[in-house]
């Protein structure tokens, strides 16, 4: 069982740039693909980005894609999701998520393959 927290959210207007930190412990960092996901206002849970193992492979979701970048640093233990030119689309809570079965290279982009979950961060864009 590996903690995965979430910090970095807040309410900002349109336009303006966040980012997000998830920091874990219990595990090695390094073992795990990570990924961000969302969940906006009266809707499911999406994904919004992913990072490998290896930290060179990612994935974003064509509404984040070119606006939000996430990277990790394995010696802190540490995932980010910088978010600029937010929109009140992006609107949501926030988690990070943490996954084992995708190799070393590889992304996930399957919600249900992910093992380990934060509690979330709220972001809210305002208009």
């Amino acid at each position: 069982q590996i903690r995965l927290v979430e910090i970095g959210g807040g309410s900002v207007q349109t336009g303006d740039s966040l980012r997000l930190v998830c920091t874990t412990s219990g595990s090695f960092f390094s073992s795990y693909t990570m990924g961000w996901f969302r969940q906006a206002p009266g809707k499911g849970r999406e994904i919004v980005a992913s990072i490998s193992r290896s930290a060179e492979s990612t994935f974003y979701a064509d509404s984040v894609k070119g606006r939000f970048i996430i990277s990790r640093n394995n010696h802190e233990i540490t995932v980010y999701l910088q978010m600029n030119s937010l929109k009140p689309e992006d609107t949501a809570i926030y988690f990070c998520a943490a996954g084992s079965s995708a190799d070393y290279y590889s992304v996930l982009t399957d919600e249900s393959k992910y093992d380990y979950w934060g509690q979330g961060t709220q972001v809210t864009v305002s208009s």
